[in-house]
């Protein structure tokens, strides 16, 4: 059964068929019950605001389906986004085992499907269950990993050709025939793409158009199309 935005209408997280191994949420059956009995779904259009940075921490947010962009905002109000968050991710889970306030603003790229469980019921079902504590290790730690690879990978490239063309191929898979286009949905537009290596749209726009004077790349409405990844990764070297 389908609900609003073409989503899939899960009421029980025992039923659910989007969990894969790397899900916070792959628990063992009986653990997962529990989990169900805390959790509230909610379903988010694209652009609906998650929580916003320094709020203070209510729970978490376990992304079940669709995209999240988490972004921080400069004291000039510059907005840098982190990284986009893919379904299977708990979001806040740092604030609330740390008892700060939400590091970052998480907002729907995309419609999303949501599950929320608040703060004295998470904490319990973390204290209650290893095996729930362990899966809250593993996914703060990758957030960890996740930051530092994308700040090394990706803002400190020594050009915006060199951060635009990592970023467009870290949305590919990373053995892709060289000889073989590679499509890809972006769901980000210019000035995110611009937010994301920490330039300005204009610059993104004319690199953009660079890429496709070169063959490196095409659009075709909203799907990229990287004809070159070979000269792309000769980009981002």
């Amino acid at each position: 059964m389908k609900v609003p935005y073409g989503l899939e209408l899960i009421e029980n997280c025992s039923e659910c068929r989007l969990r894969s191994a790397g899900c916070f949420c792959n628990f063992s059956p009986e653990v997962l019950k529990q989990f169900n009995g805390i959790s509230h779904r909610h379903t988010y259009p694209g652009g609906a605001v998650l929580f916003v940075e320094g709020q203070t921490a209510r729970g978490a947010f376990v992304l079940c389906s669709g995209r999240m962009k988490l972004s921080t905002t400069s004291r000039e109000g510059k907005v840098l986004i982190l990284r986009i968050a893919e379904a299977g991710e708990v979001l806040g889970l740092s604030a609330e085992l740390s008892g700060v306030a939400y590091e970052v603003t998480a907002s729907a790229a995309v419609p999303c499907r949501v599950n929320f469980i608040r703060s004295d019921a998470l904490l319990s079902f973390l204290r209650q269950h290893g095996e729930a504590g362990l899966h809250a290790a593993r996914s703060v730690s990758r957030e960890y990993q996740d930051a530092c690879n994308d700040i090394q990978e990706i803002l400190m490239a020594p050009s915006s050709a060199g951060k635009l063309a990592k970023l467009l191929l870290s949305w590919t898979p990373g053995n892709g025939n060289g000889d073989r286009e590679i499509r890809v949905r972006s769901v980000l537009t210019h000035e995110e793409m611009a937010q994301m290596i920490g330039a300005s749209r204009e610059t993104v726009t004319r690199v953009l158009s660079d890429f496709k004077r070169k063959q490196i790349i095409k659009l075709e409405g909203s799907t990229l199309v990287i004809r070159n990844r070979p000269g792309l990764e000769e980009l981002a070297s």
